[in-house]
């Protein structure tokens, strides 16, 4: 694609992380000046009003109800993939053919089986792909991953990783529907381990280093709903609860944590990295502000603190407001996407591809595995760089 060009972007799907990529879409040239512009080319669902109505709202040039007349336009480069799971590698693996460019929501596939065939097929087209892993894009958890390449840290000893929620409590909630399909394994893959804890793993990932071996158990506490397809009580093929062990190459331990079933929290995303020299927190809730401890304190003064990431010096901030001022969970969308021109102007990689999608996938896949042989389970080799760039 020429640098000086729009990338023209086919939208697939009109739910809620339609509308997140649709708005970081719309956000970056004008706070990301710098980069080439992006142009909202189609938008498809399969349901027509629905789809001119999310073109209408959103500023796409048109609409599509068949998301292959979409692979198949001239005037589209780039393939956004934001419906539901089991729709993710079909579709990709049609863009790949077709050369596009593909960005897909997590996890890749349903199975890690779906996730080699997504990466192998954007590898054999030689397309660039992107897989978006938003929290990434927190300047506060893109300042940690920069001290941690400081060696502000030391030696990584330990890290703990927890996402908890409460919606689906509610024994009346059907399965198999819009909104909750992700409580159905045949659409989503997995319950919370796909879903939560992909983005814990890959922050540990991203942070940490790769995972060579994990202990993990699961649970489905609430085992028949009404499927809305069927208007019948079916078995609940999706886990509710899912925490597990990890040992990483580095010789680190952690902990895992993700739940459906934690009342009273709706998105508590919390993250600590402990390493020889010091360590670090951080809290979705509080999303702008970095916990630290530095052991090399003087220490009268030893002690926790808390860096309000707002300052034109961290990551990304001096693209918005004047320092003290925060941003929020949006932005960090049009952070992957300013991440992704950026790469694709000077030919690098600058964010998580489908190579490090996999990667998570594959710990998925180990997790689960282990949730039923009750063993400890090897993570699959499949072969991701682990180099993520772009950190404003």
């Amino acid at each position: 694609m020429p640098a000086n060009r729009s990338l023209k972007i086919g939208l697939v799907g009109t739910g809620f992380m339609g509308r997140t990529h649709s708005n970081a879409y719309q956000q970056v040239q004008r706070f990301f000046p710098g980069e080439a512009g992006v142009a909202l080319a189609a938008v498809c669902s399969r349901d027509g009003v629905k789809a001119r109505e999310f073109a209408r709202q959103w500023g796409f040039g048109s609409h599509e109800t068949d998301w292959r007349r979409l692979v198949e336009r001239e005037d589209i480069d780039l393939i956004d993939i934001a419906s539901p799971n089991d729709t993710h590698a079909e579709i990709a693996v049609a863009a790949a053919k077709a050369g596009k460019m593909i960005a897909s929501e997590k996890p890749l596939g349903r199975t890690l089986a779906e996730s080699m065939r997504m990466a192998d097929a954007a590898d054999a087209a030689g397309v660039t792909s992107m897989v978006w892993y938003n929290y990434r894009r927190v300047p506060a958890l893109a300042l940690a991953r920069q001290m941690i390449e400081e060696g502000r840290l030391g030696r990584i000893f330990h890290s703990r990783f927890k996402f908890l929620q409460d919606w689906t409590m509610s024994s009346e909630l059907p399965q198999g529907g819009a909104g909750t399909w992700r409580l159905d394994a045949a659409v989503a893959g997995s319950g919370v381990t796909g879903d939560l804890l992909a983005h814990c793993i890959d922050a540990a990932l991203w942070l940490v280093g790769p995972v060579s071996e994990v202990s993990g158990t699961a649970e489905t506490f609430i085992r028949e709903r009404v499927h809305t397809q069927s208007g019948k009580r079916q078995a609940v093929t999706a886990e509710d609860a899912s925490l597990f062990l990890a040992r990483f190459a580095n010789g680190s331990l952690a902990t895992f944590e993700a739940t459906r079933f934690a009342r009273g929290h709706k998105a508590l995303f919390t993250l600590e990295v402990n390493g020889e020299h010091g360590s670090i927190a951080w809290d979705l809730h509080d999303l702008h502000r970095l916990q630290f401890f530095s052991h090399d304190d003087d220490g009268k003064l030893r002690g926790w603190r808390s860096i309000h990431v707002s300052d034109g010096d961290h990551p990304y901030m001096k693209a918005w407001w004047v320092p003290g001022l925060q941003i929020g969970y949006e932005h960090t969308f049009v952070h992957q996407v300013a991440d992704f021109l950026a790469g694709l102007r000077v030919g690098e990689k600058r964010v998580p591809d489908f190579r490090d999608g996999l990667a998570v996938d594959a710990v998925v896949d180990a997790v689960l595995r282990s949730a039923t042989s009750r063993q400890w389970e090897v993570v699959e080799d499949v072969g991701s760089t682990l180099r993520h760039e772009g950190a404003g």
